[in-house]
């Protein structure tokens, strides 16, 4: 899966919406938070997630895909990992890990910024 077409699908998502806080980095928002980190458009084809609400759980993805996930810098305790997109992590997983952290993020959200579907 391309980062194009992960951002696509990412922006796809009911009140989805793309931001830059930092330059050159793009991250997906689902009200005020970010569900889904996509970084720069010309780096590594990647995408931040979370991927379970401890790093236990995140962990299984580390042990299932060594070569193509590693956990995220600095928020990786709070199970977000970074998953390649053009590795070995088969597209319908990948489709997965950002339903799930959209999922995650739209659960937390107050009710005042969650999307109507």
């Amino acid at each position: 899966m391309t980062r194009e077409e992960m951002l696509a699908y990412c922006l796809a998502k009911p009140g989805a919406w793309l931001d830059r806080p930092w330059e050159g980095d793009e991250v997906v928002k689902v009200g005020s938070r970010i569900f889904a980190f996509l970084g720069s458009p010309d780096g590594e084809a990647r995408m931040g997630v979370k991927c379970g609400p401890s790093r236990e759980v995140a962990d299984e993805w580390l042990h299932r895909f060594p070569d193509d996930a590693r956990s995220s810098p600095y928020i990786g305790r709070s199970g977000w990992n970074t998953l390649r997109l053009e590795g070995g992590i088969p597209d319908d997983e990948l489709i997965e890990a950002a339903d799930g952290s959209y999922d995650a993020v739209v659960a937390k959200l107050p009710k005042r910024e969650r999307p109507t579907a």
